[in-house]
């Protein structure tokens, strides 16, 4: 909830009210109680629309309502948890120490195990947002210190209708943020795709060795064969690796991905030719179009490895 000197006068009339017994009375004479004033001061009825949004990635909250959305859904988010993310999203990419969060959201007089309740709503959040505490991309822990909330927030003062939520962008690419889970599925297929392509090409390598023949001298032929089979087994390893990591969700896939990019940009290149090998079964054109659509997929996969696994310092770089 946004500290404003609104929100502190209105405060600071209820306490002196309740301090003097005075009753509350509202424009229609409603008599009202200290907890239903503030109740309905912070609140506020469905239909009013000034409200305060704050928006990361592919999620919103909004603080009014006391609601967190994700591509417009609504996820179910305890509300001391959600106290605890309000307070890193206001933070602006700062530290927020466990003492100030303990101070705002709990008291000096309230006796509950509070490292068990913070380390709870802590794991709520993650939970909601998709995080984990090893490789975070919203909520980083700093050990003895506290909290700082990683992504770029976008603060909008007026709630939007769920069907007119604004189209979020990635931190690091200048594209609207898809759904992560089709992002993952692409991926999949394309490591799918190269592990079917190295199979068939050890399956029928016979067939390969006698294409050679037929075309290329008698040790092209056989440094054909030998290439073919180094690529093959050096890609295998490698797709299953990229496959079992884009599976498993691995956090640090981006940052993996980016060393290794350079050798898997020129072990597909190379493979990227090998339609021309069926020349002889098929036309030309043919194998032009092919392999002029394989000559992509490296840097789409790039792209996707992107779009999932944003850069770290893209993140932090924007709060400092």
């Amino acid at each position: 909830m946004a500290n404003t000197p609104l929100v502190r006068a209105a405060c600071a009339h209820c306490l002196a009210a309740q301090r003097e017994h005075v009753q509350i009375v509202t424009p229609g004479n409603a008599k009202l109680t200290l907890l239903e004033m503030v109740h309905g001061f912070f609140m506020p009825q469905a239909n009013h629309r000034e409200t305060q949004v704050l928006r990361f990635g592919i999620f919103e909250i909004d603080a009014s309502a006391g609601e967190l959305r994700k591509n417009g859904a609504r996820i179910k988010l305890q509300e001391q948890p959600f106290q605890v993310l309000v307070m890193l999203l206001d933070a602006q990419g700062s530290v927020v120490t466990r003492e100030e969060i303990r101070a705002r959201l709990w008291g000096d007089d309230i006796f509950v195990d509070f490292d068990q309740s913070l380390n709870t709503a802590v794991n709520k959040i993650r939970e909601a947002l998709g995080d984990s505490a090893s490789s975070p991309r919203y909520v980083e822990t700093l050990a003895r210190k506290g909290y700082r909330f990683l992504a770029p927030v976008e603060r909008h003062g007026v709630a939007m209708p769920l069907q007119d939520v604004a189209v979020t962008t990635h931190p690091d690419l200048d594209v609207a943020s898809p759904h992560r889970s089709l992002i993952r599925m692409l991926f999949a297929l394309i490591q799918i795709m190269y592990l079917i392509f190295y199979l068939e090409a050890l399956f029928h390598l016979r067939g390969i060795e006698n294409l050679g023949d037929t075309s290329l001298a008698g040790w092209h032929s056989a440094a054909l064969e030998t290439i073919i089979v180094v690529m093959a087994g050096v890609g295998i390893p490698l797709r299953c690796y990229l496959l079992s990591a884009i599976g498993f969700d691995f956090r640090r896939l981006g940052e993996k991905f980016e060393r290794i990019f350079p050798f898997t940009l020129v072990l597909d290149v190379a493979w990227a030719f090998a339609p021309f090998l069926l020349v002889a079964r098929i036309s030309f054109g043919a194998a032009f179009a092919a392999t002029a659509a394989l000559l992509y997929v490296p840097f789409s996969e790039r792209t996707l490895v992107r779009l999932a696994y944003p850069r770290q310092h893209a993140r932090t770089g924007n709060l400092r």
